[in-house]
């Protein structure tokens, strides 16, 4: 077998793969591999899978790059280096390597004149205390609870939470989903709106492989918003992927967002909620939820 065999992303792969994760914490998305399954196809994702680490490769703007590796801490350096002899001696390329945390930037100290790193604050996740939102209590949460006071004194007794199931909820979400598409309009040059979608098709066609949860708020028995998220035991961390809602609908969006974490993850302390793209109305809202701190991510090129 060669020493470099480059394998592309199958929903078989998962239960294979995950135990690697486990291996190093990062509270930033990345270390979720279902978020790699919902975005396989935007990316064209494929792996180098070693006995104890994975090598991702992603093209990004027409070029092939890279991530992390997903190793433990002290195999990190070891890993780096196996990525770029991959990309200088396979691919006849230097490496670039994305959204790399925090963390990793510091145990790789790498050598700034063979290495740029470059912050991306585009691509922070926000981290945000689990338990205040399940509450919405305190001063800084105060508009939170008056939306979510609205809400229930218009639809108190019109609205149901529901856990939802793959095969008997499938079509509801998507019809919901596309419907969601076009009351927002949103313009994306880089599709990602309709990659998102294809994504989520792609996980809930496949969730007998793939592992996560979600849930949505029924109003008069109609589906009007949706979440679907990951919970990381080990890390107590509630990561949510997707969070739709009829932005129509005063105090929907914190109520959902609320509901989940009591429903989904009832034992979380920390909820990741991704990154805002550099978009200013993303950001604008996660901030009003008082983030406790933002994962750092980095881009680095070799020189």
């Amino acid at each position: 077998m060669d020493k470099y065999e480059l394998r592309e992303l199958h929903k078989e792969d998962f239960e294979r793969i995950l135990p690697l994760f486990k291996q190093r914490y990062t509270g930033a998305v990345e270390s979720i591999l279902t978020s790699y399954y919902m975005w396989k196809n935007f990316y064209r994702t494929s792996y180098l899978l070693f006995d104890d680490a994975l090598i991702w490769l992603l093209e990004v703007d027409g070029e092939i790059g890279t991530q992390a590796p997903v190793c433990s801490k002290d195999k990190l350096q070891h890993y780096f280096l196996q990525a770029q002899e991959y990309f200088n001696d396979v691919l006849g390329q230097k490496m670039t390597l994305y959204l790399c945390d925090g963390e990793a930037v510091k145990l790789l100290d790498l050598d700034p004149d063979k290495y740029e790193v470059i912050p991306d604050r585009r691509y922070f996740d926000y981290i945000y205390d689990a338990q205040k939102i399940m509450t919405y209590s305190g001063k800084a949460y105060h508009k939170k609870k008056n939306h979510v006071n609205a809400f229930l004194k218009e639809y108190a007794d019109r609205y149901e939470y529901r856990s939802m199931h793959c095969v008997s909820h499938y079509y509801e979400i998507m019809e919901f989903l596309y419907k969601w598409e076009e009351l927002r309009g949103i313009e994306d040059e880089y599709d990602r709106v309709n990659a998102e979608l294809r994504g989520i098709d792609y996980l809930i066609s496949n969730c007998n492989y793939i592992n996560f949860r979600m849930g949505g708020i029924y109003i008069d028995g109609e589906l009007q918003a949706f979440t679907l998220g990951v919970y990381a035991k080990a890390e107590k961390m509630a990561y949510i992927h997707v969070e739709k809602a009829n932005p129509n609908i005063r105090g929907l969006y914190p109520f959902i967002f609320q509901q989940f974490l009591l429903h989904e993850c009832p034992d979380a302390l920390y909820v990741n909620r991704e990154d805002d793209m550099g978009l200013e109305g993303l950001r604008k809202s996660k901030m009003s939820y008082n983030p406790i701190r933002l994962v750092e991510k980095y881009e680095i090129r070799q020189l």
